[in-house]
Formats: structure tokens, C-alpha cells, sequence
């Protein structure tokens, strides 16, 4: 007798790493459940008419007011760990660049607020994004 498993639900999102080239990071302090007021990366889910890339540029600019064109960003991979999300199986992409310097954000959205961390003092932060920060400043997943 052979079972199959339930297909699981996965959920498709894009993380934003946007770092100043005077080592600051931007982060937003979200404003719903899971993890509302705790800091996090910009980012948000696909949809279904857009990349990955075309959902980080635009979770961005819609979470902090701040646009980075598309071809400043490099991927750094996806994130897949399972667990990584309370709400059930989310992978993301996530893409990083580097700003001149740190415009002024303005919260939109699902920010509550939007700021520029310096990368030796960053508050406590949602999901794993402490991991993909780490892999952003050391040039890559799994760095």
C-alpha cells in the first residue's frame, strides 16, 4: 500500500538587502502579524504577473518610498530553510545593492516605519533575515 503525501502550500517572495556605501542597512519595522513591529528586510510576496526581482524593486519602493532601479540589484539566492515563517512554507529570493548614500525612507504600506541601520548596532530582526543579511555582507549565500 503506497500513501501520498498532501501537497504542501508554498508561497513565492522576494527580500530586499539594500546596503549604503557608508555601512548602513534598510529595514522596516513591520506592521502586521507574524513578527508586526519587529525589523525586517523590505520585501513582500510575487505576484503572479512579475519576477522576483520585479516584486523586490517594487516591495521596496511601496514599503520605503525608495526605488532602486532593477539592474542595481544582484541576486544572492533563494531561502528555503522550512520553518522560516510561522505562517507555513514560505522561499524567497533575495536581492541586494548598494546605494551611495542612504536616502531618506518614508513608511508606506506594511511599514510602520522604514530606517537606515548602521551594520554594527542592527536591532533584533523577523524570520531569518539575520541570515541573509549575513550573506549579503559576506558577498553570497552560504559565504
Amino acid at each position: 500500500m503506497t500513501t501520498e503525501a498532501t501537497p504542501e502550500r508554498i508561497r513565492y517572495t522576494a527580500d530586499a538587502v539594500v546596503l549604503s556605501a557608508d555601512g548602513h542597512l534598510l529595514l522596516i519595522q513591520r506592521r502586521w502579524a507574524p513578527f508586526e513591529g519587529c525589523w525586517a528586510l523590505p520585501g513582500g510576496h510575487v505576484d503572479a504577473d512579475e519576477t522576483s526581482l520585479a516584486a523586490a524593486v517594487r516591495e521596496l519602493a511601496e514599503e520605503t518610498g525608495i526605488t532602486v532601479p532593477a539592474h542595481e540589484f544582484w541576486q544572492m539566492g533563494a531561502y528555503d530553510e522550512p520553518g522560516r515563517d510561522p505562517r507555513g512554507r514560505y522561499v524567497t529570493v533575495a536581492y541586494t545593492a548598494t546605494v551611495a548614500e542612504p536616502l531618506p525612507p518614508v513608511p508606506a504600506t506594511d511599514a510602520l516605519e522604514a530606517r537606515w541601520f548602521p551594520f554594527d548596532d542592527l536591532p533584533e530582526l523577523a524570520f531569518d533575515h539575520h541570515r541573509i543579511i549575513t550573506d549579503a555582507t559576506r558577498g553570497g549565500v552560504g559565504a
